[in-house]
């Protein structure tokens, strides 16, 4: 390719930004005539690319957390790594889920909606600490990957990892097999990456085409508290962390992760953008090894969004609908939740089951799930990104908290040119911490 063309390729955030304003176009258009064909095509698209990053997500879980675990020993001080990675974890958590009550709290978002209980309708799958535990043991091998419960292919991926460290150059040919199909899966991703400008046509233009404004004018509030309590995290907590724990510039973070940022806000979907938000932590500085470890253990387990402030916030509004009165120890128990149950999202595009363990804990009627069904989709999507922005950030902070942040790289992360995934580039080795 020809520095000329070279100059005047359209950088993917512009590529994203742009499928998102024609989608609002064509979405409005087809609501507003009446247009079924163009509802139905914009379904097509946006269903399409969201199976085609579905098709992958239980082979990817799988080798992606198989090889990460096994990847950190090539780094020093790995134990001292992965608990500082789930520290942080379950600090972030703690600050969106407390945010979230407080939001939620200050706004009474169950208040002058016009719902009532008779509105709601139980979901088909609930989660309780019983399900949620048991359910992580999967009963056969095959059942997980085709009912794509990715706990459940998480925790075989983990088993397996563990015995591969234990068993040492024993398990070398399993290893080199496992690395070579994950780094084709995610070949193969990253073409379906690479449509993500078309599928925001089709994901953006069929939600507005479908829900309208309407939708979101009866659970106004209760919108507009999962949206800035998203945004307060996203441009609030995260770079205060930023400055003062990392000693790092927030806006450059921003500028090297936002290609993932995006494309988690229109796919809903955190295993889905995996691979990209693996390359942008690589690309912040985060030595490869380390990333390969946290990137794929957060996109299953770290949910700022999702398991945080939307139950949070959620649990308010049905204990307002159902004329409930929660106390200080319902509030505990739902940061509780939050910081313990967060891998009960799993990834996965939605966070009914989330919301469902955090009821049933509450002892809250199940019925309220179906208050919040409709409004999901719209809201899922500044849920999921603030997920991915958290999945990125946790190793930059922990990276620079154990001096392996390469500052340097950090300072130049430009996230517009994403031609190929890192993988085929020479691995970096980190220094000793």
């Amino acid at each position: 390719m020809s520095s000329y063309t070279k100059s005047f390729k359209v950088p993917f955030w512009a590529q994203i930004i742009a499928g998102l304003v024609l989608g609002v176009l064509l979405g409005w258009l087809a609501r507003s005539q009446d247009l079924s064909w163009l509802v139905t095509t914009l379904e097509k698209v946006g269903d399409t690319f969201i199976g085609l990053l579905k098709l992958a997500v239980a082979p990817l879980v799988f080798f992606a957390i198989l090889v990460s675990i096994t990847n950190l020993r090539k780094v020093n001080n790995a134990a001292r790594l992965a608990s500082r990675t789930l520290l942080w974890f379950m600090i972030t958590s703690l600050i969106a889920v407390s945010i979230g009550l407080v939001i939620g709290l200050v706004t009474n978002p169950g208040a002058g909606t016009g719902l009532t209980p008779r509105d709601g309708a139980k979901p088909e799958d609930t989660g309780s600490w019983i399900d949620f535990l048991t359910g992580i043991i999967p009963t056969d091998v095959i059942t997980p990957f085709t009912e794509l419960n990715v706990l459940q292919i998480v925790f075989m991926a983990a088993v397996a990892g563990i015995a591969a460290l234990q068993l040492g150059e024993k398990a070398q040919p399993i290893l080199t097999l496992s690395e070579s199909v994950l780094t084709l899966l995610q070949k193969a991703l990253w073409w379906v990456i690479r449509l993500a400008p078309i599928g925001t046509v089709g994901l953006i233009g069929n939600a507005i085409a479908t829900y309208g404004w309407d939708l979101i004018g009866k659970y106004a509030t209760f919108t507009a508290d999962i949206y800035v309590g998203c945004l307060i995290v996203l441009f609030g907590v995260y770079p205060t962390l930023l400055a003062t724990v990392a000693k790092v510039n927030p806006i450059q973070f921003f500028k090297g992760a936002w290609p993932a940022i995006q494309l988690a806000f229109v796919s809903r979907s955190s295993v889905g953008t995996m691979p990209l938000t693996q390359k942008v932590t690589e690309r912040l500085g985060v030595p490869k090894e380390y990333a390969s470890f946290a990137v794929p253990f957060g996109a299953t387990t770290k949910m700022d969004g999702c398991a945080a402030i939307y139950p949070a916030i959620a649990a308010i509004f049905v204990a307002q609908i159902f004329d409930i009165q929660l106390g200080i120890g319902d509030y505990l128990l739902i940061a509780f939740v939050s910081v313990v149950g967060s891998a009960a999202t799993a990834g996965l595009t939605g966070a009914t089951v989330m919301l469902t363990l955090t009821l049933s804990t509450l002892g809250l009627p199940m019925e309220g799930v179906g208050l919040l069904l409709a409004i999901d989709p719209i809201l899922d999507m500044i849920r999921t990104a603030t997920n991915v922005a958290g999945q990125a950030l946790i190793p930059v902070l922990v990276s620079a908290r154990e001096n392996l942040l390469d500052r340097d790289a950090y300072a130049t992360a430009d996230g517009s040119s994403l031609d190929e995934p890192r993988d085929a580039r020479p691995e970096q080795v980190p220094a000793a911490a």
